[in-house]
């Protein structure tokens, strides 16, 4: 049966490299392929190297779509990377990028994936060079990035209808992703399940990590192994989110003492909905106040879509984030899912860059304080090398873990890669930080 799955698939254009590299991606496209026709086969490529890259690839990646909505069209790009430990036993881990309408690479390439850009300086025009990062996250664990929602990446939509999308119509559409996902590839449907992201991702993690679970109380297949999720910087209730953001600029130094206490009076210290026009002028002040182009140019070049199986003519200029998606965000807070989430046992753990003004540290405490869990572990630092890498504390029979990362900014890893491996390696394994 291998064997037959692999001539066949050697038959079709090598350009594409279609599901050839490793056995299971070919035997899981065809078993795909003969499967019922209530299923779509996933378009799937195996990527052994890529533009900007000397030699070939140290780590495996898979590329490819999957139809999530057929009537309107909707394709979800995804990029896939075994783990370098024990792929059949790590967890699978389903990673989604900010925004909304940021993409997944931006996950790959500058937070928790297998490979970076070498630095600016040594860029002279061309593709940039890509390098291995050692810090990756799939050193322990196997990783989905996948572009959602619709607009965001290289995922699209047939129709103009299918371009809409919502908070609601993401988690309902991620979840049809990873249903096809597991059943195209049975090899990791035992597999521990955490769902993870960052920034405004905070908002849909622990929604999609509820609607997996109220899944598996019905009849659909497959089951999923979900054990929990991962958060970091989450954007989580608007209003306590802006509330944080001036007392820590102030309390960082980045506004002076006069500018915080006129706000702080003007606005009786609630800043997300300025209640009049004095404190709307203050606020506005503060924001004034406050106020990456490698990777642009290598997603864009042609040689590189080509690499990563990127249908010619469904996206046009490649956007790390694009803010033209037709996008609702329909969920205002979740902090009753986390509560939700709590209550039925599942594991996550919630990181803070400590110098990140877009969710602030103070905020995402003041959210998980609402939660009313039992302290297991009290305030204290958690070291890496022998050094201070933030300060953490675990509730609730540990089943919550929350962390901050010393001198990270609003994508943690991407400032810290080293220290977030690290948290990321002992939480995923059940050792305290």
């Amino acid at each position: 049966m291998r064997e037959e799955a692999r001539t066949m698939v050697a038959t079709r254009s090598t350009t594409s490299r279609r599901c050839l590299t490793w056995w299971w991606l070919a035997c899981c496209c065809f078993v795909s392929w003969v499967a019922s026709s209530s299923w779509t086969a996933a378009a799937c490529v195996a990527v052994t190297s890529l533009p900007g890259f000397d030699g070939p690839l140290p780590f495996s990646l898979e590329t490819g779509y999957v139809e999530v909505n057929e009537s309107t069209g909707v394709q979800l790009f995804y990029y896939f990377v075994q783990s370098e430990k024990n792929p059949d036993l790590d967890p699978l881990l389903l990673w989604l990028t900010g925004g909304p309408g940021c993409s997944s690479i931006s996950g790959l390439a500058h937070e928790i994936g297998p490979f970076q850009f070498a630095a600016k300086r040594y860029y002279s025009g061309g593709l940039p060079i890509i390098i291995y990062r050692p810090e990756t996250w799939t050193k322990v664990s196997n990783i989905i990035f996948v572009d959602s929602p619709v607009g965001a990446g290289f995922s699209y939509a047939a129709t103009e209808e299918g371009s809409k999308s919502s908070d609601t119509n993401a988690v309902k559409q991620l979840l049809i992703f990873l249903r096809k996902w597991l059943h195209d590839h049975p090899r990791f449907s035992l597999n521990p399940l955490y769902i993870g992201g960052d920034s405004y991702s905070g908002m849909i993690v622990p929604t999609l990590t509820l609607a997996i679970d109220e899944s598996n109380g019905s009849e659909e297949k497959p089951f999923f192994n979900l054990k929990g999720y991962i958060a970091g910087n989450p954007v989580t209730d608007y209003k306590i989110d802006e509330d944080g953001r001036i007392p820590f600029l102030h309390g960082m130094g980045l506004i002076s003492d006069e500018l915080y206490e006129h706000a702080k009076e003007t606005c009786g210290e609630k800043y997300s909905a300025p209640s009049n026009a004095q404190c709307a002028h203050s606020v506005q002040a503060i924001n004034d106040k406050a106020s990456r182009v490698l990777l642009k140019i290598w997603a864009n070049d042609e040689t590189v879509r080509e690499s990563l199986g990127v249908q010619k003519g469904t996206v046009g200029e490649w956007k790390r984030c694009n803010r033209d998606i037709d996008y609702n965000s329909d969920v205002r807070s979740t902090v009753e899912y986390h509560l939700t989430l709590m209550r039925k046992g599942y594991r996550a753990i919630i990181y803070s860059g400590d110098h990140d003004s877009r969710v602030p540290s103070i905020s995402t405490q003041a959210w998980i304080r609402l939660l009313n869990l039992s302290i297991a572990d009290d305030w204290r630092p958690w070291y890496v090398d022998g050094q201070v890498a933030g300060f953490t504390r675990s509730y609730a029979s540990n089943n919550l873990t929350y962390a901050t990362v010393k001198g990270a900014g609003h994508t943690a890893a991407e400032y810290k890669p080293k220290e977030c491996q690290e948290m990321f390696a002992r939480w995923i394994s059940g050792t305290p930080l």
